[in-house]
């Protein structure tokens, strides 16, 4: 590999990141509903396959953790993070219920439920956001250009303008920060 291949895609993650301006407004908006659910003693409750499933994983650490404020822990859970669970849920019941049993079970009215899916098509992350609808959640899909046509299913959907997944998942992580340091302002600086 040469140089002017790490440039090429350097210069290509830098290209789909100032594309993500555009979802500036979609970002704020979800930042809103998770501050506002957290006020009211709601949960955070993530959850995605692969490299999302590992963003979800990070997500709900800083969340409980801390991102940039020494705070109070905030709580947030991925779906991803208790194999047992998730194996046994997918083992039982199939892979594509392994997230919505899992939102049955901890999901009340009022929790904010982030689905990520970068093609927009995986069948078990858009089950338990269906099921997190139906149980008087907030719904959020964070994915890419294949999934924009499930832009008006929730109430909060960040597109990627981007079809090429390794670049809708580093979106995605940019994102998620952004979120996480919007949400500590909010819950614990106004």
């Amino acid at each position: 590999m040469s140089v002017e291949a790490v440039y090429e895609t350097l210069n290509d993650v830098a290209s789909v990141m100032l594309a993500t301006k555009m979802c500036a407004e979609d970002i704020v908006n979800l930042a809103n509903l998770i501050s506002e659910a957290l006020k009211g003693g709601n949960k955070v409750v993530i959850f995605g396959n692969g490299g999302s499933a590992s963003d979800a994983q990070h997500f709900a650490g800083e969340l409980v953790g801390r991102f940039k404020l020494s705070r109070a822990p905030m709580p947030a859970i991925s779906l991803t993070a208790d194999t047992a669970v998730l194996t046994a849920l997918a083992n039982d019941f199939g892979f594509e219920n392994a997230f919505s049993k899992q939102v049955e079970a901890i999901v009340s009215s009022g929790d904010v439920v982030i689905g990520i899916s970068t093609s927009g098509a995986s069948e078990n992350v858009l089950r338990a956001l269906s099921t997190a609808k139906h149980r008087g959640a907030i719904t959020a899909l964070l994915t890419g250009e294949r999934g924009k046509h499930l832009r008006n299913e929730f109430d909060a959907c960040v597109v990627i303008p981007s079809e090429d997944t390794q670049r809708v998942q580093e979106a995605h992580g940019v994102v998620l920060h952004i979120i996480c340091e919007l949400v500590e302002r909010l819950v614990c600086v106004t």
